[in-house]
């Protein structure tokens, strides 16, 4: 049984940084990408931060600059560093890697950018 949790959320002021992690249980056989997606009411679901399958990052022109993904050597943990945070960030944030079988996707965690 193959899990995904977020960690990490919460309410910040703009301005502020904020880390996401997320871990995953179980075992994923041929992993090919692993990413950060955020949504918010009304709008689709938006990839913002990505391993490629080569293992380079790719990150949305929204959080260039601002967002740095990262994951450690077992591919079984990945965090999401978020500084200068914008009040347009707020959304639910899910982690998501995608594996041989398909792609496996946490439940998400609420960031919430406010003053």
């Amino acid at each position: 049984q193959v899990q995904l949790v977020e960690s990490g959320g919460g309410l910040v002021e703009p301005g502020e940084s904020l880390t996401l992690s997320c871990t995953v249980s179980g075992k994923i056989f041929s992993i090919s990408t692993m990413g950060w997606y955020r949504q918010t009411p009304g709008k689709q679901r938006e990839l913002i931060a990505e391993f490629t399958s080569e293992g380079s990052r790719n990150y949305a022109d929204s959080v260039k600059g601002r967002f740095a993904i990262y994951r450690d050597n077992t591919k079984k943990r990945m965090g999401l560093r978020m500084n200068n945070l914008r009040r347009e960030d707020t959304a639910v944030y899910f982690c998501s890697i995608q594996g041989c079988l398909g792609a496996y996707w946490g439940q998400g965690v609420q960031v919430t950018v406010s003053s």
